[in-house]
Protein backbone atom coordinates (compact mmCIF):
# COMPACT_ATOMS: atom_id res chain seq x y z
CA UNK A 1 0.00 0.00 0.00
CA UNK A 2 1.05 3.20 -0.70
CA UNK A 3 2.78 5.23 2.49
CA UNK A 4 0.66 6.30 5.13
CA UNK A 5 -1.79 4.00 4.92
CA UNK A 6 -3.99 5.75 1.92
CA UNK A 7 -3.47 6.15 -1.76
CA UNK A 8 -0.86 8.87 -2.88
CA UNK A 9 -1.88 11.43 -5.91
CA UNK A 10 0.80 9.79 -7.84
CA UNK A 11 -0.95 6.03 -7.11
CA UNK A 12 -4.31 7.41 -8.07
CA UNK A 13 -3.22 8.75 -11.66
CA UNK A 14 -1.30 5.81 -12.22
CA UNK A 15 -4.15 3.32 -11.72
CA UNK A 16 -6.92 5.88 -13.08
CA UNK A 17 -4.82 5.54 -16.16
CA UNK A 18 -4.36 2.31 -16.25
CA UNK A 19 -7.88 1.70 -16.10
CA UNK A 20 -8.86 4.08 -18.60
CA UNK A 21 -6.70 2.34 -20.95
CA UNK A 22 -7.75 -1.26 -19.85
CA UNK A 23 -11.80 0.01 -20.20
CA UNK A 24 -10.86 1.62 -23.79
CA UNK A 25 -9.96 -1.76 -24.69
CA UNK A 26 -13.09 -3.73 -23.16
CA UNK A 27 -11.17 -6.05 -21.12
CA UNK A 28 -11.90 -6.94 -17.84
CA UNK A 29 -9.61 -7.41 -14.33
CA UNK A 30 -9.16 -10.82 -14.82
CA UNK A 31 -7.91 -10.19 -18.18
CA UNK A 32 -5.33 -7.67 -16.88
CA UNK A 33 -4.62 -10.16 -13.61
CA UNK A 34 -3.88 -13.28 -16.29
CA UNK A 35 -1.29 -11.11 -17.63
CA UNK A 36 0.58 -9.97 -14.98
CA UNK A 37 0.10 -13.65 -13.09
CA UNK A 38 -1.91 -12.26 -10.33
CA UNK A 39 -5.37 -12.12 -8.55
CA UNK A 40 -8.39 -9.50 -10.13
CA UNK A 41 -8.89 -8.50 -6.78
CA UNK A 42 -4.52 -6.74 -6.97
CA UNK A 43 -5.73 -5.55 -10.11
CA UNK A 44 -8.35 -3.38 -8.56
CA UNK A 45 -6.45 -2.36 -5.95
CA UNK A 46 -3.51 -0.89 -8.28
CA UNK A 47 -6.44 0.77 -9.97
CA UNK A 48 -8.11 3.05 -7.45
CA UNK A 49 -4.22 4.20 -6.21
CA UNK A 50 -4.75 1.35 -2.90
CA UNK A 51 -1.55 -0.90 -3.80
CA UNK A 52 1.71 0.22 -5.04
CA UNK A 53 2.41 -0.65 -8.88
CA UNK A 54 6.16 -2.56 -9.89
CA UNK A 55 7.25 -1.25 -12.80
CA UNK A 56 7.69 -4.47 -14.58
CA UNK A 57 4.00 -5.09 -14.12
CA UNK A 58 3.19 -1.57 -15.25
CA UNK A 59 5.10 -2.67 -18.71
CA UNK A 60 3.31 -5.91 -19.01
CA UNK A 61 -0.59 -3.94 -18.59
CA UNK A 62 0.77 -1.05 -21.20
CA UNK A 63 1.43 -4.13 -23.94
CA UNK A 64 -1.60 -5.52 -23.13
CA UNK A 65 -2.91 -2.51 -23.26
CA UNK A 66 -1.60 -1.78 -26.60
CA UNK A 67 0.05 1.87 -25.83
CA UNK A 68 2.87 2.61 -27.79
CA UNK A 69 3.39 6.54 -27.07
CA UNK A 70 6.96 6.53 -25.66
CA UNK A 71 6.34 9.16 -23.75
CA UNK A 72 3.40 8.19 -22.07
CA UNK A 73 4.55 5.21 -21.02
CA UNK A 74 7.49 6.80 -19.56
CA UNK A 75 5.54 9.07 -17.60
CA UNK A 76 3.55 6.00 -16.25
CA UNK A 77 6.51 3.97 -15.49
CA UNK A 78 7.68 7.43 -13.41
CA UNK A 79 4.98 7.69 -11.73
CA UNK A 80 4.92 4.06 -10.29
CA UNK A 81 9.20 4.75 -9.00
CA UNK A 82 8.00 7.96 -7.19
CA UNK A 83 4.36 6.64 -6.21
CA UNK A 84 6.03 6.02 -2.45
CA UNK A 85 9.06 8.60 -2.75
CA UNK A 86 8.84 10.96 0.38
CA UNK A 87 9.53 14.97 -0.66
CA UNK A 88 11.18 17.60 0.66
CA UNK A 89 7.58 18.96 2.35
CA UNK A 90 7.93 15.80 4.91
CA UNK A 91 9.74 17.90 7.03
CA UNK A 92 6.73 19.95 7.54
CA UNK A 93 4.79 17.06 8.61
CA UNK A 94 3.15 19.29 11.53
CA UNK A 95 1.94 22.31 9.48
CA UNK A 96 1.00 19.98 5.84
CA UNK A 97 -2.24 18.18 5.74
CA UNK A 98 -1.40 15.11 3.61
CA UNK A 99 -4.39 16.67 1.26
CA UNK A 100 -1.91 19.49 0.55
CA UNK A 101 1.30 17.22 0.49
CA UNK A 102 -0.80 15.88 -2.67
CA UNK A 103 -1.43 19.21 -4.10
CA UNK A 104 2.78 20.39 -3.38
CA UNK A 105 3.04 16.92 -5.33
CA UNK A 106 1.13 17.76 -8.71
CA UNK A 107 3.15 20.94 -8.26
CA UNK A 108 6.01 19.12 -8.34
CA UNK A 109 4.80 16.93 -11.65
CA UNK A 110 3.10 19.13 -13.93
CA UNK A 111 4.37 20.25 -16.80
CA UNK A 112 1.76 22.96 -17.16
CA UNK A 113 -0.07 24.41 -13.80
CA UNK A 114 -2.82 27.02 -14.08
CA UNK A 115 -4.22 29.12 -11.69
CA UNK A 116 -7.20 31.72 -11.12
CA UNK A 117 -7.29 33.62 -7.88
CA UNK A 118 -9.72 36.58 -6.97
CA UNK A 119 -8.99 37.23 -3.31
CA UNK A 120 -5.03 36.27 -2.89
CA UNK A 121 -1.74 36.39 -4.72
CA UNK A 122 -1.25 32.96 -5.74
CA UNK A 123 1.00 31.24 -3.04
CA UNK A 124 3.41 29.79 -5.53
CA UNK A 125 4.25 33.86 -5.99
CA UNK A 126 3.99 35.38 -2.64
CA UNK A 127 6.62 37.10 -0.97
CA UNK A 128 7.55 36.02 2.55
CA UNK A 129 6.33 39.70 4.06
CA UNK A 130 2.80 38.49 1.79
CA UNK A 131 2.29 35.32 3.63
CA UNK A 132 3.22 36.68 7.04
CA UNK A 133 0.93 39.63 6.81
CA UNK A 134 -1.90 37.22 5.23
CA UNK A 135 -1.58 34.87 8.51
CA UNK A 136 -1.06 37.70 10.92
CA UNK A 137 -4.72 39.35 8.98
CA UNK A 138 -6.26 36.00 9.88
CA UNK A 139 -8.73 34.88 12.21
CA UNK A 140 -7.12 31.96 13.40
CA UNK A 141 -4.18 32.18 15.91
CA UNK A 142 -1.39 30.53 14.86
CA UNK A 143 2.33 29.80 16.41
CA UNK A 144 5.23 31.56 15.38
CA UNK A 145 6.82 28.59 14.34
CA UNK A 146 4.16 27.68 12.14
CA UNK A 147 4.34 30.68 10.52
CA UNK A 148 7.68 30.47 9.31
CA UNK A 149 7.05 26.72 8.18
CA UNK A 150 4.20 28.03 6.27
CA UNK A 151 6.65 30.75 4.70
CA UNK A 152 9.05 28.27 3.97
CA UNK A 153 6.69 25.90 2.44
CA UNK A 154 5.51 29.32 0.02
CA UNK A 155 8.77 29.50 -0.60
CA UNK A 156 9.74 26.20 -1.57
CA UNK A 157 7.00 25.54 -3.92
CA UNK A 158 7.97 28.25 -6.08
CA UNK A 159 10.53 25.49 -7.53
CA UNK A 160 7.67 23.76 -9.26
CA UNK A 161 8.01 26.56 -11.89
CA UNK A 162 11.83 28.32 -11.32
CA UNK A 163 13.26 25.13 -11.43
CA UNK A 164 11.83 22.48 -13.21
CA UNK A 165 10.60 24.46 -16.14
CA UNK A 166 7.12 24.01 -15.99
CA UNK A 167 4.84 26.27 -17.52
CA UNK A 168 2.65 28.50 -15.37
CA UNK A 169 -0.31 30.59 -16.12
CA UNK A 170 -2.46 33.13 -13.58
CA UNK A 171 -5.43 35.26 -14.05
CA UNK A 172 -5.70 37.16 -10.99
CA UNK A 173 -8.34 39.71 -10.76
CA UNK A 174 -7.16 43.39 -9.79
CA UNK A 175 -8.48 43.45 -6.39
CA UNK A 176 -5.92 40.57 -5.01
CA UNK A 177 -3.57 42.58 -6.36
CA UNK A 178 -4.03 46.50 -5.41
CA UNK A 179 -6.05 46.20 -2.40
CA UNK A 180 -4.33 47.62 0.24
CA UNK A 181 -2.07 45.96 2.68
CA UNK A 182 -1.34 47.27 6.42
CA UNK A 183 2.58 47.66 5.14
CA UNK A 184 3.07 49.75 1.95
CA UNK A 185 6.45 48.51 1.72
CA UNK A 186 5.28 44.79 1.49
CA UNK A 187 2.74 45.63 -1.10
CA UNK A 188 5.20 46.98 -3.25
CA UNK A 189 7.42 43.93 -2.94
CA UNK A 190 5.23 41.74 -3.53
CA UNK A 191 4.06 43.26 -7.22
CA UNK A 192 7.56 43.83 -8.30
CA UNK A 193 8.24 39.78 -7.26
CA UNK A 194 5.08 39.05 -9.99
CA UNK A 195 6.51 40.97 -12.46
CA UNK A 196 10.04 39.42 -12.34
CA UNK A 197 8.30 35.68 -12.51
CA UNK A 198 6.05 37.21 -15.20
CA UNK A 199 9.21 37.79 -17.09
CA UNK A 200 10.17 34.05 -17.27
CA UNK A 201 9.90 32.09 -20.34
CA UNK A 202 7.83 29.63 -19.08
CA UNK A 203 5.32 32.33 -16.94
CA UNK A 204 2.58 33.72 -18.34
CA UNK A 205 0.38 36.43 -15.64
CA UNK A 206 -2.86 38.04 -16.60
CA UNK A 207 -4.58 40.91 -14.71
CA UNK A 208 -8.70 40.40 -15.12
CA UNK A 209 -9.54 44.50 -14.46
CA UNK A 210 -11.54 45.01 -11.38
CA UNK A 211 -14.59 46.15 -13.96
CA UNK A 212 -15.09 42.68 -15.36
CA UNK A 213 -17.35 41.98 -12.48
CA UNK A 214 -19.18 39.21 -14.37
CA UNK A 215 -16.28 37.19 -15.91
CA UNK A 216 -14.69 37.29 -11.63
CA UNK A 217 -17.37 35.29 -10.66
CA UNK A 218 -17.51 32.65 -13.04
CA UNK A 219 -15.80 30.25 -10.18
CA UNK A 220 -14.13 30.74 -6.95
CA UNK A 221 -10.33 30.40 -7.26
CA UNK A 222 -8.83 26.72 -8.48
CA UNK A 223 -5.52 25.45 -9.90
CA UNK A 224 -5.66 22.85 -12.83
CA UNK A 225 -2.55 20.23 -13.60
CA UNK A 226 -1.76 19.40 -16.76
CA UNK A 227 1.21 16.44 -17.16
CA UNK A 228 3.73 15.48 -20.04
CA UNK A 229 2.48 16.94 -23.45
CA UNK A 230 -0.99 16.94 -22.33
CA UNK A 231 -2.79 20.13 -22.03
CA UNK A 232 -5.60 19.08 -20.94
CA UNK A 233 -5.98 19.39 -17.42
CA UNK A 234 -5.57 16.20 -15.31
CA UNK A 235 -6.41 17.39 -11.79
CA UNK A 236 -8.12 20.30 -10.37
CA UNK A 237 -7.40 21.23 -6.44
CA UNK A 238 -9.77 24.04 -4.93
CA UNK A 239 -8.28 25.24 -1.21
CA UNK A 240 -10.42 25.24 1.50
CA UNK A 241 -9.78 27.25 5.15
CA UNK A 242 -8.70 23.95 6.31
CA UNK A 243 -7.91 21.38 3.39
CA UNK A 244 -7.99 20.91 -0.32
CA UNK A 245 -10.30 19.13 -2.36
CA UNK A 246 -8.53 17.18 -5.38
CA UNK A 247 -11.10 17.04 -8.61
CA UNK A 248 -10.49 13.90 -10.92
CA UNK A 249 -13.82 13.64 -12.63
CA UNK A 250 -13.47 14.21 -16.42
CA UNK A 251 -16.71 16.49 -16.79
CA UNK A 252 -15.88 18.39 -14.42
CA UNK A 253 -12.47 18.33 -15.79
CA UNK A 254 -13.73 20.36 -18.60
CA UNK A 255 -15.82 22.27 -17.26
CA UNK A 256 -12.90 24.10 -15.34
CA UNK A 257 -10.57 24.15 -18.28
CA UNK A 258 -13.43 26.15 -20.31
CA UNK A 259 -13.68 28.20 -17.05
CA UNK A 260 -10.27 29.08 -17.24
CA UNK A 261 -9.53 29.73 -20.78
CA UNK A 262 -12.80 32.29 -20.38
CA UNK A 263 -11.17 34.13 -17.37
CA UNK A 264 -8.15 34.50 -20.00
CA UNK A 265 -9.67 35.77 -22.45
CA UNK A 266 -11.26 38.07 -20.26
CA UNK A 267 -8.25 39.54 -18.16
CA UNK A 268 -5.88 41.76 -20.16
CA UNK A 269 -3.37 40.30 -22.32
CA UNK A 270 -0.10 39.74 -20.56
CA UNK A 271 2.01 42.68 -22.13
CA UNK A 272 -0.46 45.43 -20.30
CA UNK A 273 -0.56 43.00 -17.47
CA UNK A 274 2.80 44.13 -16.97
CA UNK A 275 2.23 47.75 -17.20
CA UNK A 276 -1.30 47.38 -15.29
CA UNK A 277 1.71 45.88 -12.35
CA UNK A 278 4.65 48.61 -12.65
CA UNK A 279 1.34 51.40 -12.85
CA UNK A 280 0.13 49.74 -9.59
CA UNK A 281 3.88 49.83 -8.02
CA UNK A 282 4.29 53.67 -8.91
CA UNK A 283 1.25 54.95 -7.20
CA UNK A 284 2.16 53.04 -3.95
CA UNK A 285 6.03 54.39 -4.32
CA UNK A 286 3.77 57.94 -4.32
CA UNK A 287 1.67 57.29 -0.96
CA UNK A 288 5.13 56.45 0.36
CA UNK A 289 6.44 59.35 0.04
CA UNK A 290 3.13 61.34 0.44
CA UNK A 291 3.58 60.19 3.93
Amino acid sequence: MPSGGRPTVRSRRLGSALRRFREGLRLDLKDAAEAVGCSASKISRLESGQSAARVGDVRILLDLYQVEDAERRAQLEHLARQSNKRGWWVDYQTTITSEFADFVTLEEDASLIRTWQNVFVPGILQTPAYTRALIEAGPLVVPEEHIEEIVKIRQERRRAIEETGALFAAVIWEPALTSPMPDRSAHREQLEQIIRIAQQKNTTIQVLPQSDWGAARIAGHFVTFSFGNESAPEVVAIDSLNNTVIIEDADELANYAYVFDALRSAALNPGDSLTFLQRAISKISKEEEEE
